[in-house]
């Protein structure tokens, strides 16, 4: 299992560590460091240079507000309480505004979902809410039910084919039409019925999936981890096309479900591909990069994009991991405006403002008209602050009743003002949280590491 909240980089079909890549990229500065830190003279003798000696592994780009828009009365639109959260990103644009839990959140109840992540797998799926249950995907493909006011387990299916060896799982969950529609890391897209887990159709894709599918206007659309787009039928699975982005050596571990506004499909891939894609027959309607501008070193030179891309009033909102985040045209696909802040996590919309967490750590409010950062608030880096281990990662946000909602891997969760980004308050897990925490009635569920599934009202 990698360090609490560390990413995990996937290269010729081996997993890596970004731990291990940051240690390797730290050598590799070390040695040139040394090899330029001093001048020897014709004596032998070394003469060090004047002036303080700062690492350059050290320096983080902190964000700072823009004071242009320093005065900007952050507005937000009224909260709504929303019934479902029926795929990743709760609908298919992934635009949900501000949803409604009121009240202090305490724990309701406490439910074990199945396998956590360990050294062979990985816990990727964000829980989905539909028809009063909760279904989760765990780290050993086992997909399970839960009644969502009592966390009692209704059933649990296994989708793991019986030639499959243990190993990493990913993929995730959607419900839809009355069904449940499953990507999985055996290449497989199963429709199952959500009121007992029976499979009503199975079809293989090209590759396996580490991101969960969208579903929209009776298309179910999944990616690979090779950046293949299929869309398939939600009746019977069968192929309506398919599209293949730029194939990838490495990337982070997991990936981004397509965003679908009407008859568009925005798809983003590893490669910091965003192409907008017409649902009906594959064509590209329009594609951009975000490929890494400057390449400091191997982790932030993944172009990777993770988090869901947004599509919210003719925008699309996307964030790489190459310290690229764009809002475009949906319809031109002409860039509106660029930022350089780098993320992992989806990016939340709500009225005029953008939020979302940084590479850095910090909860960042933008401006949705024009990029600007309106304020900046760091989160905790370090489990160990004094002697910097324990690096601490942090997922969301999630817009709820006035306050935006993160959980990290140092088992707490904290809610921060959408309006200062001042801290609220905050409250304690019984383990780490890497998956982004989802809301339904009022209520939000957290799936912890150890795949305990979480309730807080």
């Amino acid at each position: 299992m990698p360090p609490p909240g560390g990413s995990i980089l996937r290269a010729g079909g081996r997993v890596h560590s970004v731990a291990f890549a940051v240690r390797a990229a730290a050598l590799c500065a070390a040695v040139a460091l040394a090899a330029c830190s001093s001048w020897t003279g014709g004596s032998g003798d070394k003469v060090p240079l004047k002036g303080e000696r700062i690492s350059v592994l050290s320096l983080d780009s902190a964000l700072k507000p823009d004071a242009r828009i320093r005065d900007l009365e952050v507005r937000l639109p009224r909260p709504y309480r929303n019934a479902d959260w029926s795929q990743p990103g709760g609908v298919p644009n992934h635009a949900n505004h501000h949803l409604s839990a009121e009240g202090k959140l305490d724990e309701l109840w406490r439910s074990n979902a199945g396998s956590g992540s360990s050294s062979e797998t990985q816990l990727l799926a964000q829980p989905v809410i539909g028809d009063g249950r909760v279904f989760t995907l765990d780290a050993a493909a086992r997909l399970s039910a839960f009644d969502a006011e009592s966390g009692r387990r209704l059933w649990r299916v296994s989708l793991t084919p019986d030639h499959e060896d243990e190993g990493l799982r990913g993929g995730g969950v959607a419900f839809a039409m009355g069904r449940l529609f499953v990507s999985t890391g055996f290449a497989a897209v199963v429709a199952v019925d959500p009121s007992d887990g029976k499979e009503i159709w199975r079809r293989q894709v090209s590759g396996p999936m580490r991101a969960g599918p969208t579903v929209a206007g009776g298309r179910v659309f999944v990616v690979t981890i090779a950046n293949e787009l299929h869309a398939l039928s939600a009746e019977d699975g069968r192929d309506l096309w398919s599209h293949t982005g730029i194939a990838e050596t490495a990337g982070l571990l997991g990936g981004a479900s397509p965003a679908v506004d009407g008859d568009v499909v925005v798809v983003a891939y590893s490669s910091g591909e965003l192409l907008a894609i017409r649902t009906d027959n594959g064509r590209v309607a329009w594609s951009e990069s975000l490929s890494a501008l400057r390449r400091t070193d191997p982790v932030s030179s993944l172009a990777h994009i993770k988090g869901l891309p947004v599509i919210d009033r003719g925008r699309v909102f996307a964030v790489a991991n190459s310290d690229r985040m764009v809002a475009i045209d949906l319809r031109t696909g002409g860039r509106v405006w660029e930022q350089g802040i780098g993320g992992t996590e989806s990016p939340w919309v709500a009225g005029d403002f953008v939020y979302l967490v940084s590479n850095g750590e910090e909860l960042v409010c933008l401006s949705r008209q024009d990029g600007r950062i309106r304020w900046v608030s760091p989160l905790p880096k370090w489990e160990d602050e004094k002697d910097k281990e324990g690096r601490i990662r942090w997922a969301g946000p999630l817009l709820v009743s006035d306050r935006l909602i993160v959980a990290g891997s140092n088992r707490e969760v904290w809610s921060v003002s959408p309006y200062t980004g001042k801290l609220l308050g905050k409250l304690r897990l019984p383990a780490a949280v890497l998956v982004a925490p989802a809301v339904a009635n009022g209520t939000l569920y957290f799936l912890t590491e150890d795949a305990d599934l979480v309730a807080l009202r």
